[in-house]
């Protein structure tokens, strides 16, 4: 089943045209890599999927509801969760209160109920506690959760957006370059959590440019350059596609 379908999408910047006529699609349970040179429009696109950008022209549709137009919250609640190019932590609130931060968009108590401390209010803090602690200890970081988000490596900074991203509950999560500055043996971790995510029923959308992380864990790629769409297939098609070798991995290679 198709979980995102992306079709025609456009978005310029005055007279540069970032992404160009854009078509994909995402199926639900799977692993895509969405990948190409540096400016080749890739994190544009994931803005334009996340509400960050509106699109010239176009439409993306999750789930089978049209997302343009939708402020950023609203299409968190219907299911996307997202990392950053850059890191965008709360550097200095624990690396608990920064998954909480991710699970507060599930939470239905209002400021009332909050100030009261109602039963309903304190049980459904307590569930938002034991599930933060628990993606905290599905990304290795359980005993990190009293330590502030600024004191961590940059590798471990990392997987602490993951797991604010998997508090959101998301049917589809979003990473855009999860693997950069992480050395070998981290990504190979990255690799096993990747896989694990997808274990649990949530679709993966990732841009990544290590090469070799790409072809181990996606089953499927989109090859921008330019904007444009350039190729799609499984990773043995793109390796072997003249027009993906030029433009991206040849180059990488050299």
């Amino acid at each position: 089943m198709t979980l995102l379908s992306v079709d025609n999408l456009s978005k310029s910047f005055g007279g540069l045209m970032a992404v160009n006529d854009v078509t994909f699609e995402v199926e639900s349970g799977s692993i895509v890599g969405l990948i190409g040179p540096n400016g080749a429009g890739k994190t544009t696109v994931f803005n334009l999927i996340t509400g960050n950008y509106q699109p010239n022209t176009g439409t993306v549709l999750f789930d089978g509801q049209n997302l343009v137009g939708l402020p950023t919250h609203t299409i968190v609640e219907k299911g996307i969760a997202r990392t950053f190019q850059t890191i965008r932590l709360f550097q200095n609130m624990t690396v608990l209160e920064n998954v909480l931060a991710g699970a507060h968009c599930r939470m239905r108590a209002g400021c009332i109920a909050a100030m009261l401390r109602t039963p309903a209010q304190r049980r459904e803090e307590e569930e938002a506690m034991r599930q933060a602690m628990g993606e905290l200890e599905f990304v290795g970081l359980g005993k990190e959760w009293q330590n502030k988000a600024k004191n961590l490596s940059y590798g471990n900074q990392r997987l602490l957006e993951i797991a604010r991203a998997l508090a959101t509950k998301p049917k589809l999560i979003v990473l855009d370059e999860p693997a950069g500055g992480m050395n070998d043996q981290e990504t190979q971790e990255l690799i096993t959590l990747i896989r694990a995510i997808q274990d649990r029923g949530i679709t993966v959308l990732l841009i990544e440019h290590d090469m070799g992380l790409v072809m181990r864990v996606c089953s499927s790629l989109v090859v921008l350059e330019h904007g444009a769409k350039i190729a799609s297939g499984t990773p043995a098609e793109i390796q072997s596609n003249p027009r993906v070798i030029e433009a991206y991995l040849g180059a990488d290679s050299e």
